[in-house]
Order: C-alpha cells, then sequence, then structure tokens
C-alpha cells in the first residue's frame, strides 16, 4: 500500500493511506505449503510393548536406587522383545544409560542389535548401549541362571570385544563384573576364576606361592617371581643354556632369602604386607538393582582373597597391590640374576648396587650350596652287592686249600696266616714325588705350570704374558681340560685375575703331586 494524499488540519497532518493495489503486478497469489494435503510423510507408529513399556516409568526423585529400580521392571518387561530396525544413534553417549534416556528410534534400533546378539551375529554400537545389554545380564534379565549369565558376559567379551567390533575399554569393566557377580551369587570359587580378571588371579595365586615357597617346585616358583619381575626375569641369559637349572637356582635364591627379616618381619612381609580387610562395592559402577538384601556369608575365592557379608554389607581381604614394596622385589631379582650370571658365566654381566647389600649372603649361600651339590654327584658311587659276598667267600676258601700243603693243613689257620712266609694282603703306599701325576692329567706345561704358581699363591700374570693367553681364555682350557676329574669349574677370571675355587684347592693339590697352598 502507498500514501495517495496529504492535507492539512487545525491539529496537524492527516494522511490517507490507497486501499486498493495500483497494479496487479503487486498482488501476491495463494501458494501451496510444502506439507499441506497428503504430501506430508505418515507418522511412524510406536510399537505397543515399547509404549507399554515407558509407561512403568515411575517418575519421582532420580536417586541411584531409583534409577535402578526403573531399569530393572522395564528390562523385565522386555526381556522377550525382538525387531527389525536399523540403529541410527552412532552420537548417543551416556553415563550409566537406561532405557529412558534413548529415543523410539534408538530403542528400537537397540532391542534389534539385541535380538542379533542372543543369536551370536555381533554388530558395531554405540558404547552405551552395550553396556545396557551387559545391565540386563547383571539383573538376570534374558538369563536362565547365574552360571548362564556368566557365560553370556563371557561370550560377549568374546564377539564384540576380542574380536575388534567393540571398545576395548570395556573389557575392564566386564571381568570386574563378572567377579562380582559370582560372588555376590555365591558360585563355586573354581568357577569363578574362568571368568575374574586374570591378572588379578595369577596375581594371588603368585603370592600364595612366594608365601610358602618350599611347598611348590621350582616351576611354580620361578613363575611367581615373574608375575612381579616382568619380563626382563623371564628373559634372563641364566636360563638361556638350560633353563630348568635357572628356574631352579632363581627358586632357590628366593627360599634361602625367606629367611631375611628387618624388625622381626620376614621377606615376604615386608614387600607385600600384610592382608587388609576393606570395605566392598559391588556394581558401584553399573546400574544393577538389588532384589533382595543378601544373606550372610563368607566367600573364600583363594588363599589371599575372601569376601564377607554381613548386615547387606560387603568387605573383601586381600593384599593391597598399592601398598607393595616393588623397589625391594626388585632388589632382589636383580642382584640374584646379577650374580648368577658370574656364576654360570653367561650374559652380560651387571653392575651390583650397594642398596641391595642386604639379599648378597642369601644369594651367595645358595651358589655355595649349589656347588657342593654338583660336587657331590660328580663323585664316582661305588655300588657292592652283597648277595655275592657269600659265594666269593666260598670260592676264596676252596682257592685256599688247594694252595696250601700236606703240612700246613696240618697246622691250626691261625699258625699259616702269622707264619714267616705268609703273603702281605696290602703293601705299604709310597709317596708321589711332585709332578708324576700331573703327566697323567689333560694339561699342558703352561697350564700346569699356572696352576701349580695359583696353588703357591704366585702371581701368574707374567706366565699368561710370555704365553699371550687371556685369563678368561686360561681359565676356561683349564676348566674343560680338568672338567672330567673334577666335575665343575676349579678357577675362575675376576678383574682379569685367576682365582682357584677353594672348594677344590686340595683336590688340585693331589692331582699335581702333592703341591702346597700358601
Amino acid at each position: 500500500m502507498e500514501m495517495s494524499e496529504q492535507t492539512e488540519t487545525p491539529h496537524g497532518f492527516t494522511v490517507v493511506l490507497e486501499s486498493q493495489p495500483s497494479s496487479r503486478e503487486n498482488v501476491y497469489q495463494e501458494t501451496a505449503l510444502p506439507f499441506s494435503g497428503n504430501s506430508r510423510p505418515p507418522k511412524e507408529q510406536m510399537p505397543e510393548k515399547l509404549r507399554e513399556m515407558r509407561h512403568l516409568y515411575q517418575y519421582g526423585r532420580e536417586s541411584v536406587e531409583s534409577r535402578a529400580g526403573n531399569f530393572y521392571r522395564q528390562a523385565v518387561f522386555m526381556q522377550d522383545y525382538e525387531d527389525d530396525y536399523p540403529w541410527s544413534g552412532s552420537g548417543f553417549i551416556r553415563y550409566f544409560p537406561t532405557y529412558h534416556d534413548l529415543t523410539t528410534k534408538q530403542l528400537r534400533g537397540y532391542f534389534s542389535w539385541r535380538t542379533k546378539v542372543r543369536k551370536g551375529i555381533f554388530e558395531p554400537i554405540a558404547a552405551s548401549c552395550a553396556y545396557l545389554y551387559l545391565y540386563e545380564l547383571l539383573n538376570g534379565v534374558g538369563t536362565d541362571s547365574p552360571k548362564d549369565a556368566l557365560k553370556k558376559m563371557r561370550d560377549f567379551e568374546a564377539g564384540y570385544i576380542d574380536s575388534g567390533i567393540g571398545d576395548q575399554r570395556m573389557r575392564k569393566n566386564i571381568r570386574r563384573w563378572m567377579l562380582e557377580y559370582a560372588v555376590v551369587n555365591n558360585l563355586p570359587a573354581s568357577y569363578v576364576r574362568e571368568y575374574a580378571d586374570p591378572e588379578m588371579i595369577a596375581r594371588d595365586e603368585s603370592l600364595a606361592v612366594l608365601k610358602r615357597p618350599e611347598a611348590f617346585s621350582d616351576e611354580e616358583v620361578f613363575s611367581a617371581l615373574c608375575v612381579f619381575g616382568g619380563k626382563k626375569t623371564a628373559d634372563s641369559p641364566v636360563l638361556t643354556l638350560d633353563p630348568a637349572r635357572g628356574q631352579h637356582l632363581f627358586s632357590e635364591a628366593w627360599r634361602c632369602a625367606s629367611d631375611f627379616s628387618w624388625r622381626g618381619l620376614q621377606l615376604f612381609t615386608l614387600i607385600f604386607g600384610e592382608k587388609k580387610t576393606r570395605r566392598w562395592y559391588p556394581f558401584s559402577n553399573a546400574v544393577y538393582y538389588e532384589q533382595k538384601q543378601p544373606e550372610v556369608r563368607e566367600y573364600a575365592l583363594n588363599e589371599c582373597r575372601s569376601f564377607q557379608c554381613k548386615n547387606g554389607l560387603w568387605t573383601v581381604c586381600a593384599y593391597e597391590v598399592l601398598t607393595f614394596d616393588k623397589a625391594r622385589m626388585q632388589g632382589f631379582l636383580r642382584e640374584t640374576d646379577a650374580r648368577l650370571r658370574r656364576y654360570l658365566k653367561t650374559g652380560r654381566y651387571l653392575k651390583e648396587k650397594p642398596e641391595n647389600d642386604w639379599v648378597l649372603p642369601y644369594i651367595d649361600a645358595m651358589i655355595e650350596a649349589d656347588r657342593k651339590a654338583i660336587k657331590e654327584a660328580s663323585r664316582p658311587k661305588i655300588t657292592i652287592d652283597l648277595s655275592g659276598l657269600e659265594q666269593i667267600r666260598k670260592d676264596a676258601l676252596v682257592t685256599q686249600d688247594s694252595l696250601l700243603t700236606e703240612e700246613e693243613l696240618d697246622k691250626p689257620m691261625e699258625a699259616v696266616l702269622s707264619s714267616e712266609e705268609a703273603v702281605p694282603m696290602y703293601e705299604e703306599a709310597a709317596g708321589t714325588p711332585e709332578g708324576e701325576n700331573a703327566a697323567d692329567l689333560p694339561l699342558d706345561e703352561v697350564q700346569i705350570r699356572i696352576l701349580r704358581s695359583l696353588l703357591k699363591g704366585e702371581d701368574v700374570t707374567a706366565v699368561l704374558k710370555d704365553n699371550r693367553l687371556m685369563p678368561s681364555m686360561a681359565a676356561d682350557f683349564i676348566n674343560e681340560a680338568l672338567f672330567d676329574e673334577i666335575g665343575d669349574t676349579v678357577v675362575t677370571c675376576e678383574d682379569d685375575r685367576l682365582i682357584l675355587i677353594e672348594d677344590y684347592i686340595e683336590d688340585l693339590a693331589q692331582l699335581l703331586g702333592g703341591t702346597t697352598y700358601g
């Protein structure tokens, strides 16, 4: 519209607007709106089951308990529901999600996904919706028994997480919930160990072994040490040539060191402490509805972990990982590894640390005991067949009678044996001059000279230099040559100095013809 006339009045101006358009071109025509008539898409209908489920939700105080109760009622109502609707809520993220947090389309997509999961078909879905399925299992929805619920949790872990489809961060929660579910439902401990966190189970079992190492095999003790020592202990060169021997030495070191005490506490307690009792809150990080107060009970999972329920409150008694003295444990393992490398002459030698001196006497005592055991085992065993002694005696008498003359037969036997003509049974042992025995040994002149000098306490540096021998090489040659005689290392090389093993000094002196040490 436009102004067509303007006139002056006693009180001002009067403006008259033109009521008709001046041209047809400025007239607006009616236009149909996009969704007028039959062009509007039909409104999607909510399945009646979902509608009824929503009506079950009880509004009021939004506490943790009320949310869990609403979820439980709706889950039981929907436990047999199936759908066939594509999931389209990829951006859905909720902490402690329930059905009430999903739209109708998201609910239909979730129940369609669950329908396939129950048939063993796993497909991607928002992690928050995957947690809904686990919450159902924790509340016993869609399961025949507690054992069936645990099995379905494990199947979900394998099909959804192990396969790489789902979020790997869910695994820690699943393992925790499986343990809690088994304890709360009082399932057998042997059955529980298949589902609980394997790291926790391995740690508990290893603690039981290290607490009583004398009751377990070398392999079991060494495996327990590796649980706390990690890859370095398992990959030690001590185990390279003979794994069984390496495991034995590590295990014996722990058995010996277990006697170490400080302020009245032995090594195990110094490292791992005592078992402690604290409150335990099963399913505190899940949507779980406690249908009834749990019964009073005690539940022993293993020697190192137990649970107790009293007045509806749970406690757990176990060793606390956060209080472990890892530095002391690592000190024991490192110094054991270092000493055994030198003892067995294998791998790169490790520098010992002064702060770990407390354990050295126990490791050295173990090594000394091992040396003596090897020496004893190498000695030849003489076996006498006592069953044949009687026949030998009879044969000797027959031989004796055939050698005696008629005159001697008339004399008593005592007289014959005491006569001057009697032949002595043993000749007096004669002394062995120095060097006589050495000729029978598989040693060359230089090696014999080195050993005799060491027995006399003399320095052999000049001998080695004159013969262009490295100390370590000379030690290896001598040990190899005398292994059949001694059965063990007789000389070691430390800091380029040759040192005789004290246990075999007397044996060497006899082999070399009476050379004395001093």
